[in-house]
């Protein structure tokens, strides 16, 4: 009885061990650093084609083509693995996966420092690129710079009250909110973000030196890690 019991529990151990982690993060890999990403549930279809494309190694190799400090830096154009399009001073970003992915907005998020964003063109249902995407690093903000900003490019749309304390102490983009998809965000090396977001440009915001990145999805057991760290598991 009691080698029965004993292998009862080392087989319920052994379940709870191999239960799935509730996220999914991604390592983003430069020559500037290094960042983990969590990617979000309430994205799914964001999330699984970001996950989709990392999974075949579309990224790789992918450069951070548009930065702009205090703004955000972007990447994910195939384009710029292209060696006849990547050299410096040719602009990029309007290579594609040809399809969009509808945009999934909730309002509890947003765009503070640190999200992963999807690009987009101009399209009135606000669909992201397959493959474009952002980091934001952003700024803080003032009380009367957001309420500038909601009387001009917000349109009158208001802040809740806990997002705009973030803005002001956390910093961000508020004004893209509702208008880009977020649909994760960085949970350890920000300072990868700031670092790429310093470097010198050109005038259509292109790094001078190239900076290609590296897209890996972490394995369960790294992903349940974090969970646990970041007080996420189930």
């Amino acid at each position: 009885m009691k080698s029965f019991c004993t292998t009862i529990f080392l087989l319920v151990t052994v379940a709870a061990i191999a239960k799935p982690p509730k996220n999914q993060y991604v390592r983003i890999g430069t020559s500037y650093g290094v960042c983990i990403i969590r990617l979000y549930n309430e994205t799914p279809k964001h999330r699984d084609n970001f996950i989709k494309l990392t999974k075949k190694g579309f990224y790789n190799g992918t450069l951070f083509h548009r930065v702009i400090q205090n703004f955000m830096i972007q990447g994910g154009d195939p384009d710029s693995k292209d060696t006849s399009k990547n050299k410096p001073g040719i602009e990029l970003g309007n290579g594609d996966v040809g399809y969009t992915i509808p945009a999934e907005f909730n309002e509890s998020i947003y765009h503070k420092r640190g999200v992963l964003a999807a690009a987009r063109d101009d399209n009135p249902a606000k669909a992201s690129s397959g493959c474009q995407f952002y980091i934001v690093e952003g700024k803080r903000f003032t009380d009367e710079e957001l309420d500038k900003l909601i009387a001009g490019r917000m349109k009158g749309r208001q802040i809740p009250l806990s997002q705009r304390e973030t803005y002001k102490t956390v910093g961000g983009v508020p004004h893209l909110d509702q208008n880009y998809t977020v649909y994760g965000e960085v949970v350890t090396g920000i300072d990868m973000v700031d670092r790429i977001a310093a470097v010198k440009k050109d005038e259509c915001d292109r790094p001078l030196i190239n900076v290609p990145m590296t897209v890996t999805l972490l394995k369960q057991r790294e992903c349940r890690r974090l969970d646990k760290i970041l007080g996420l598991a189930r």
